[in-house]
């Protein structure tokens, strides 16, 4: 039980930098076209096209071994707190793809919008994976890794071997997903363990900002490695990189903020390229290629040179994340054992992705003489009160309602109520903001001379157990003059909330526990 634990906590952060390695490698593609033509070496999947509008799955593998089955060195293993050579001989780690992240590039590069898919997701598979038909999600890579291994031909060589089984599980990968989201997946890019760490040691580390918490608690984590003297902007070498996007278990939400810190990793490396001259230090740029070479595999008919000539017009403001949402949690008993998993609604995901990545057209709407100007949500201060079960929720509603534009308030528990209430004070935008924000929660919003002026006032009541979608239609964005409060972009289990990265955002990143 804790060699599992050990494994899935490590490899969980590993995605957001094979993010960023694909992002890297595409960025650079036009200047180092043979190179970069060097890295699609899979032919898992048939590749779509490489210009307009696509679909993109990146794969972090868990995997404490390199592409052909050999352990990674100790000192690696070690610097990346990932056990010992001894713990992955005995099952540490796997093969399995602990996050997967699906992302839509629009027609012209310049926006993208993407789902994280939680590894513990209960699917059918597309087919039956070592004789198993159904399982979590990220089981799919590793069990058709270990069908093809079995099945190999001895007259193989290892590496042969290896290659095949690779390819096995990108293929089962891909078809899970497609399978669950229903959409076609065009490209894939994934990396492995080594290659997270090989990347931020090539990258020379990542910035972040880290706010504390309970007196610095987040700023220690024993299980992920993570510490550090002080809270604000700091440096991260490659191995606290690492462990800054493995904590969870000393942060106030756990893993909400991890998802938090993933994505703000993602924000860094997107206004790293936009605003350093990398292209000036070409040794820089040579041992990033040389890394991706090494770890990131990408499929071959992905054309990374005629990608990048899109993917120069994507900021980080443009490129937001969403996690696909779960009904709850259970226990399956696949052979047998019990397994705890997440519990979901194919259908509901299936919903939630085609009409995000293919929106219907807007409605031409008759003109009218009087327009009436809409309330910005700049305007209004909310303040949010738990007086519910769900621990953590009133700081995750206020994070969400921050992405929507919104100024944040007063976070805090308040005495145990059933039904959730929205009161809002005098304002002139007050009103009319708090009656959307009501209307997400699926409430009447009044009038309160107990609220400040220009607050609005949220107490969560029993009936509240999740975020909802704070959408455009429930809250509009903020004017231009008003940018939005800094957030990484991710919305935690529910189908609203995207936010953005603050324009003048030092390093392009928000501050996050």
């Amino acid at each position: 039980m804790i060699l599992r634990s050990i494994a899935a906590k490590t490899a969980y952060g590993v995605c957001c930098m094979a993010a960023a390695a694909t992002l890297t490698v595409s960025y650079y593609a036009r200047t180092f076209v043979n190179d970069v033509g060097s890295i699609g070496s899979s032919h898992a999947i048939k590749s779509g096209p490489s210009i307009g509008a696509q679909n993109i799955l990146v794969m972090g593998l868990e995997s404490r071994t390199d592409y052909d089955g050999n352990i990674l060195p100790a000192d690696l293993l070690a610097a990346l707190h990932a056990g010992s050579v001894q713990q992955v001989e005995n099952g540490t780690g796997g093969q399995d793809t602990n996050t997967l992240i699906l992302i839509h590039i629009f027609a012209g590069g310049k926006r993208a919008v993407g789902f994280s898919i939680p590894r513990d997701d209960w699917v059918t598979f597309p087919q039956a994976y070592e004789g198993q038909p159904q399982g979590k999600i990220d089981q799919a890579y590793g069990l058709a890794w270990a069908q093809s291994l079995n099945d190999a031909s001895s007259k193989l060589s290892k590496h042969q071997r290896y290659f095949q089984a690779n390819e096995a599980g990108q293929a089962a990968a891909v078809a899970s997903v497609e399978a669950l989201t229903g959409v076609h997946i065009d490209h894939f890019a994934e990396v492995n363990l080594a290659g997270y760490y090989e990347l931020a040691r090539a990258f020379d580390g990542i910035e972040v900002c880290v706010k504390s918490w309970n007196h610095g608690q987040n700023l220690r984590d024993t299980n992920s490695g993570f510490r550090v003297r002080h809270a604000g902007y700091l440096h991260l070498g490659p191995g606290q990189a690492l462990a800054f996007v493995r904590e969870r278990d000393n942060l106030p939400n756990g893993d909400i903020d991890r998802t938090y810190r993933q994505q703000a990793v993602i924000d860094y490396v997107v206004w790293k390229l936009k605003n350093e001259n990398m292209l000036a230090d070409l040794s820089r740029l040579q041992s990033l290629l040389s890394v991706a070479k090494q770890y990131v595999i990408t499929d071959s008919g992905w054309n990374l040179v005629d990608f990048a000539s899109e993917l120069q017009g994507l900021t980080g403001k443009n490129l937001t994340l969403r996690t696909a949402p779960i009904q709850g949690y259970q226990v399956y008993y696949p052979g047998g054992q019990a397994e705890d998993a997440n519990a979901i609604d194919p259908a509901a995901i299936k919903k939630l992705v085609l009409t995000t990545f293919y929106p219907p057209p807007k409605a031409k709407k008759a003109a009218s003489p009087r327009k009436a100007v809409p309330a910005s949500p700049s305007a209004t201060t909310v303040d949010v009160l738990n007086g519910g079960y769900t621990t953590g929720l009133a700081g995750q509603v206020s994070h969400a309602l921050a992405a929507a534009g919104y100024q944040g308030g007063q976070v805090g528990d308040t005495a145990s109520q059933s039904a959730t209430e929205v009161r809002y004070g005098t304002g002139p935008a007050n009103a009319a903001n708090a009656a959307k924000i009501a209307a997400a929660f699926g409430v009447t919003a009044t009038a309160s001379s107990s609220v400040a002026p220009g607050h609005v006032e949220i107490v969560l009541g029993t009936d509240a157990t999740a975020v909802p979608g704070f959408t455009a239609s429930s809250a509009p964005a903020a004017s231009a003059s008003s940018p939005p409060a800094s957030t990484s972009g991710t919305d935690i289990g529910t189908s609203g909330g995207i936010g953005s990265v603050s324009s003048n955002a030092p390093y392009g990143i928000p501050c996050e526990y």
